[in-house]
C-alpha cells in the first residue's frame, strides 16, 4: 500500500532542481543518500538558500525547505554561541551540510564513546537513526546548515547529556 503525500516546498526555493533532488516518490532515504542530498543542495542552491537565510539573536532560526512522504529538509542558522541541547531524531536517519561558517558537533551512538568533530564550510555528514548529537556554533562568525531526515516528521528526544544516551 502506498500512502499519498502532498509535496511541500518552500515558496522561495520552488524550482525544478529542488523538486528533482528531493525525489517525491522515494519512500525512505539512507544516511549516504541524505548526505548527498544536503551536500548537493548546499552546493547547487547556495545563492537562493542564502537569500532565505535569517539570523535571530533570541534563538536559532530555521525554515523547512521541503517535505515529502520520505524526507524533510531544513535550513538552520547559528549565531556564535547558539546551539542545540543533546538530542536524537526519534529513529530517523539524518544528515547536515555546513552552508556557511563552521559548527561543532558532539555525538554518540548508544553504548559508544562521545566524539566531537568540527564541521567546516562544505562538510557533510550522514547518520543512522540511533545517533544522538549536540550541534553548536563555537566560532566567532555566523553559521548556517542544510539538514535532512528520513522518515520525516519523527519527534526528537532531548537528553540532559550525551552520557544519558543508552
Amino acid at each position: 500500500m502506498t500512502l499519498a503525500f502532498d509535496l511541500d516546498v518552500h515558496p522561495d526555493l520552488d524550482q525544478p532542481l529542488l523538486r528533482d533532488l528531493i525525489q517525491p516518490d522515494r519512500p525512505l532515504w539512507t544516511p549516504s543518500q541524505l548526505r548527498d542530498l544536503t551536500s548537493t543542495l548546499a552546493t547547487e542552491l547556495t545563492t537562493p538558500l542564502l537569500g532565505v537565510l535569517r539570523f535571530e539573536e533570541q534563538q536559532r532560526w530555521w525554515a523547512r525547505l521541503a517535505l515529502t512522504g520520505g524526507v524533510e529538509v531544513w535550513l538552520l542558522s547559528w549565531l556564535p554561541g547558539q546551539g542545540t541541547h543533546p538530542h536524537d531524531h526519534g529513529g530517523a536517519a539524518g544528515s547536515f551540510t555546513v552552508l556557511k561558517g563552521e559548527l561543532t558537533e558532539d555525538y554518540r551512538y548508544p553504548g559508544g564513546p562521545i566524539r566531537s568533530m568540527r564541521r567546516e564550510l562544505g562538510a557533510a555528514v550522514g547518520f543512522s537513526g540511533g545517533r544522538a548529537h549536540q550541534v553548536r556554533n563555537l566560532g566567532v562568525a555566523p553559521a548556517a546548515s542544510v539538514h535532512a531526515y528520513s522518515p520525516p516528521l519523527l519527534p526528537t528526544r532531548e537528553y540532559a547529556s550525551l552520557e544519558d544516551v543508552k
